[in-house]
């Protein structure tokens, strides 16, 4: 059974960044979190992490859309 709450480095290794980009998304709201404990760990719910990464895709494919990839003609 998969924990319910990651740690911001496993959320890191989930998205393959580092663990300052975690924390800029967490302070920053982009991806919510909790704070527990006395010395305030931060804690993803897995469930919130799968919402995030839905919405980056439905966000990616809006750029994608309004984005054409546009060929070269030759030289």
């Amino acid at each position: 059974m998969e924990p319910r709450f990651l740690l911001l480095s496993d959320v890191a290794a989930e998205l393959n960044v580092s663990d300052s980009q975690v924390y800029h998304m967490v302070r920053s709201g982009e991806l919510p979190a909790i704070k527990i404990g006395g010395r305030g760990q931060w804690r993803v719910e897995r469930t919130r992490l799968e919402e995030y990464i839905a919405r980056k895709y439905a966000e990616t494919a809006e750029w994608v859309a309004g984005n054409p990839l546009v060929e070269r003609l030759p030289e």
